[in-house]
């Protein structure tokens, strides 16, 4: 499964780099396919796994505020893998072209 996630520390200074940085060490920690974009981070996995890391990271994220907001969106395709590249890759094939990622 996919799942594109963002958390978000409420009632903290506008600058959250610090913060970010301490949940995507756990992120490569785990081992699992990932892209960390500007705005979240899409991470590959199984269900258990996935969720369990996203788990963590909003566990970890209590540490820095009160308050947290974490936003997730799951794309649940039974049976397939390597989606966090391929579908990057079958848009481009269509193009016929590399795109920025």
């Amino acid at each position: 499964m996919l799942a594109q996630f963002s958390i978000t520390p409420i009632g903290k200074d506008a600058r959250i780099g610090e913060y970010v940085a301490q949940i995507l060490k756990i992120v490569d920690e785990r081992g699992l396919d990932y892209q960390f974009t500007a705005m979240s981070t899409l991470v590959e996995g199984e269900w258990y796994e996935v969720m369990q890391l996203i788990r963590d990271c909003h566990n970890l994220m209590r540490n820095f505020a009160e308050r947290i907001m974490t936003t997730i969106i799951i794309d649940d395709f039974a049976g397939r893998t390597g989606r966090l590249k391929g579908k990057v890759e079958n848009v481009e094939e269509m193009l016929g072209k590399k795109l920025k990622t």
